[in-house]
């Protein structure tokens, strides 16, 4: 039982994050993720589809899940790997070959 003389305990409603160098050096990590998820992305749908965008996909997710700074390059590169599927199986239904071609 507390009396009105003794202080509330409480504890903080979020914990506190730990920063040092293994932290930083964690986040430009998964920063350098990101940035590969959206380059790889953007390359997989040129070329390579079916090696680039399973790639973004992966390196977007890993990058997210490790608390990236550059969250949109993240998502970009997910949403491009992504793509990067799409036209894959495009090309594969309308033409049954998986790459680019251009004319007849």
């Amino acid at each position: 039982m507390t009396t009105l003389s003794e202080p509330l305990r409480t504890t903080p409603a979020t914990p506190a994050k730990a920063t040092g160098p293994a932290t930083s050096r964690l986040r430009a990590q998964a920063d350098g993720m990101a940035v590969a998820s959206f380059i790889l992305g953007l390359l997989g749908t040129l070329v390579l589809n079916l090696l680039l965008g399973p790639c973004a996909l992966v390196l977007g997710g890993l990058a997210l899940a490790r608390g990236t700074t550059r969250r949109g390059r993240a998502l970009l590169g997910i949403t491009l790997g992504a793509a990067d599927l799409l036209l894959l199986a495009l090309l594969i239904t309308t033409d049954g070959t998986v790459s680019w071609h251009i004319g007849s």
